[in-house]
């Protein structure tokens, strides 16, 4: 088998922490997969480097290979003690034009529905807020490009839902430091083309990565709003083979999570159904994911 690059979200992707339930089964599949030499297992998160560690510990998931942490404006080198990628940082430093993150804030101090994240959520290259999922999100994502574009800096500004908490987050990032940007980093130092490679998500952070043309998975446990957007914006780009979206029954898994994960990489790398026992759980081919949404 040639080698596959699986890049993952983690919260409410790989990690069961939402509200739907979730399949047993999916984790010690995810190890085994993880072990394999063909397999290079990435983890794209919003959390910090403490946090994706929490994350190991509580959950009990296989370490990455690699783990693009802060939506995207770090990578880490869990194997060589969790060193941040100089390269990376070089990389997406010339967006922000020598300005901080201090300074950034500063610019946005007197929009009053953002509320800055707490300090173990911000970093370097990070501006973190919570919102109130009511608001208008186009209409303050508008005022605040119009203030960055003033100033000659180069930025995203990504929004997304705590569902759990009911909450809307939003990060200003170097235009550069996104989720995709950071795996198309990866997959250039790491020769992996994109035939090779598959990203796996569930939130409106996702969606640059899920519509960017890399093969992608939209986990069944993912939002309906999310969902349409993420299938009206790939239908519009014309790659519907792009994205595949979890739908369940799969070895008996409900698509939810890391079983939606499971799936979706079956679907884009059918050898790798041979690597999940799929013999051991499948009867009559019932449960073999279909190819085409």
């Amino acid at each position: 088998m040639n080698n596959i690059l699986i890049c993952s979200d983690l919260d409410r992707t790989i990690l069961p922490n939402g509200s739907q339930p979730h399949s047993p089964r999916a984790f010690p599949i995810l190890h085994k997969l993880a072990g394999m030499a063909e397999i290079t297992l990435v983890y794209v998160s919003g959390r910090s480097q403490s946090l994706l560690k929490d994350a190991l510990e509580e959950y009990d998931i296989p370490l990455p290979d690699y783990a693009i942490g802060d939506v995207g404006t770090t990578i880490y080198n869990p194997a060589d003690n969790w060193r941040p990628w100089k390269d990376w940082a070089a990389e997406i430093a010339e967006d922000w034009q020598g300005r901080s993150r201090d300074d950034l804030e500063k610019m946005f101090a007197d929009i009053t529905m953002l509320e800055a994240q707490e300090a173990a959520k911000q970093n370097t290259f990070k501006l973190s807020y919570y919102t109130d999922t009511a608001i208008d999100k186009d209409d303050l994502k508008a005022e605040m490009e119009k203030r960055l574009d003033a100033a000659r800096i180069r930025a995203s500004i990504i929004w997304s839902i705590d569902e759990e908490k009911n909450v809307g987050l939003l990060d200003v990032l170097p235009k550069r430091a996104t989720k995709v940007h950071a795996i198309r980093f990866l997959m250039k130092k790491m020769e992996f083309p994109e035939e090779r490679t598959v990203f796996a998500g569930d939130s409106g952070n996702d969606l640059p990565a899920l519509t960017s043309g890399l093969n992608a998975i939209l986990v069944k446990n993912a939002m309906e709003e999310v969902r349409q957007e993420a299938v009206s914006t790939i239908k519009e780009k014309g790659l519907e083979r792009c994205l595949y979206l979890a739908k369940g029954d799969f070895l008996g898994m409900n698509g939810n999570y890391c079983a939606g994960v499971l799936e979706g990489v079956a679907h884009f790398f059918p050898e790798t159904q041979q690597l999940m026992n799929i013999d051991n759980f499948v009867k009559d081919g019932k449960n073999s994911p279909h190819h085409g949404d």
